[in-house]
């Protein structure tokens, strides 16, 4: 996880514009560099670097003697560095994993370079001497990359939209910062000038299609093919490990977010037991944050218990969640709802992370409620197409919810998050499998995931079939939500006469209750008139909801109800 950032064509004097890049200083405390690219005076990249793997020569942007004219910043982990050396010969001269980029690109170009890439990324790549400049992020925007491009070909680039709002060009502030489609590359062409005139932008990978790098991965085949139960169960089994295993790539201490619920819990326990296999000889640490006798720190007790880990529980109380409202809405960039809920949790775990321990690569579970239909609305679903068709759309827009909080979360206290359950190999494999297979079944949401593992013992069996709990809903107690006690605070933030007129004062996605005011009012204050950043609110489809809470709808039931 590191903080990316370039500009090109900028009308303004570098020095002052470099001001912006320290926006995001915080996604890598370890080192910065500035630096201006030859021949073209008003272009720069900027690096902030957590050092995770290759702590001599990892810093950016990336040059290596082969290829004098390319230039590399890139932000993320890909996990097949080492199968595509061997596969083509390369010859690296760094350990860093993002320099099979430059020989990816040098072989075969800016399509199969994206395509052949395993893991998570968001990258610039300059070709000085063909005079191209080329963006890129992965499938699911785990790591994230804004843009902005003037009209007369200024074009900004960087990890986080802060980094990009307060650039000065001509007379005027740039004005259209938006988020870098992920599964996409966009092919620039620069003039002498400095400036860039976008050429195309071009889908590289969707969810569902099998990705390319199949070929140089370390499961190359499955074992068995077919849709019968035992099959299926041993294919998600052996893909998910393989998932974990490959995020093992670090040369700093591993962590892992426990909230006790199904999909952190394996991710936990299979972790654990690969670093044992591999002899990693420090043990796992795993974090958990929760009001006292929270459901999530009763369940995170009992996982750590079983697969032996080493436990931290962050006992979260109501004034500390409600004080982090405004810097988590000033890190996320979004006045979402459910994410902002979440994010206050996540937030100030991570920063007990960052501030208590040495665990710096902190392994999560986000991306399984969306893959393997785990949201409770998902019983609603009028059929199993149309709930794989909603898996699908939850997946694509990833980006905007679940991994955005994840991403700055983390980001926000210089941590580098790692999310299995977003491998390419393993969503497209699950997104095959028959829409029928993929439903709740027996009342009971990610049956199949559950079922996978039932006979594996890496769980207790009360926490592979615990029933879904938001995770802004399972820190606080049964009695109460978080949502509610949120909701109480801000009832007397907020003027019922305010909330009358929001849909005058916020004709964009307008707030509907005093919560979503609230959140709007800040993301105002921070980011003005960038509201189109969020094209919609997250809410439960096929049930009349009003509050994206999964304990507003009518399956979910506490612990005191059952």
């Amino acid at each position: 996880m590191c903080g990316i950032w370039a500009l090109f064509g900028s009308d303004e004097c570098l020095s002052v514009q470099c001001l912006s890049a320290m926006k995001i200083a915080h996604r890598g405390p370890d080192a910065f560099r500035f630096e201006n690219v030859n021949g073209f005076t008003n272009c720069c990249f900027g690096f902030h670097r957590l050092a995770v793997v290759d702590q001599l020569y990892g810093m950016q942007p990336i040059r290596v003697k082969k290829f004098p004219y390319l230039w590399l910043c890139y932000n993320g982990e890909i996990y097949n560095f080492k199968q595509l050396q061997k596969q083509f010969g390369f010859e690296y001269q760094t350990l860093v994993d993002g320099e099979v980029i430059l020989h990816l690109y040098n072989r075969g170009g800016i399509e199969q370079t994206a395509s052949m890439l395993d893991g998570v990324f968001a990258f610039i790549l300059l070709d000085t001497a063909n005079r191209k400049v080329f963006l890129a992020r992965d499938t699911y925007g785990v790591r994230p990359l804004f843009k902005v491009l003037t009209d007369d070909g200024f074009l900004g680039v960087c990890s986080e939209a802060k980094g990009l709002i307060n650039l000065k060009h001509s007379t005027s502030l740039c004005s259209k910062v938006e988020p870098f489609l992920p599964g996409h590359y966009e092919v620039l062409d620069l003039k002498p000038s400095g400036k860039v005139a976008s050429v195309e932008l071009v889908k590289f990978h969707s969810c569902k299609d099998e990705p390319l790098h199949v070929a140089c991965d370390t499961v190359e085949a499955l074992p068995s093919a077919g849709f019968d139960l035992e099959t299926v169960k041993s294919n998600i089994r052996i893909l998910f490990e393989n998932a974990v295993r490959k995020r093992l790539m670090a040369h700093r201490r591993i962590g892992c977010l426990l909230s006790g619920g199904l999909d952190s819990s394996l991710v936990a326990a299979v972790l654990l037991k690969l670093m044992k296999e591999i002899n990693i000889n420090y043990p796992l640490q795993t974090f958990a944050i929760g009001m006292e006798n929270s459901p999530d720190l009763l369940a995170a007790r009992k996982v750590a218990a079983h697969i032996g880990s080493e436990h931290h529980e962050v006992i979260l109380n109501t004034e500390e969640g409600i004080q982090a409202i405004e810097e988590v809405i000033f890190s996320l960039e979004t006045y979402d709802i459910t994410t902002i809920r979440a994010s206050i949790g996540m937030y100030l775990v991570s920063k007990y992370i960052r501030k208590k321990t040495d665990s710096v690569v902190i392994f999560s579970g986000e991306g399984s409620d969306e893959l393997t239909q785990g949201y409770i609305y998902f019983h609603k679903a009028p059929s199993p197409e149309e709930a794989a068709e909603e898996s699908e759309r939850l997946l694509k827009e990833l980006y905007l919810f679940d991994v955005l909080r994840a991403d700055r979360t983390t980001a926000a206290h210089g941590l580098e998050l790692r999310v299995p359950f977003l491998d390419h190999r393993f969503t497209s494999y699950y997104l095959s499998l028959p829409a029928e297979l993929r439903i709740p079944k027996n009342g009971i949401e990610k049956y199949l995931l559950r079922l996978s593992f039932e006979d594996s013992n890496l769980l207790p069996k009360e926490i592979l079939w615990r029933p879904k709990e938001a995770f802004s809903d399972g820190i606080a107690s049964v009695k109460k939500s978080w949502f509610s006690i949120l909701q109480d605070y801000i009832d007397q933030q907020v003027d019922d006469l305010l909330l009358e007129k929001a849909a005058e004062k916020y004709p964009f996605n307008p707030p509907k209750t005093k919560e979503s005011y609230y959140y709007r009012q800040i993301f105002e204050k921070h980011y003005p008139g960038r509201s189109s950043w969020l094209p919609h609110y997250w809410m439960p489809r096929w049930v009349k909801a009003t509050d994206p809470s999964a304990r507003t709808l009518k399956h979910y039931k506490s612990a005191t109800q059952e």
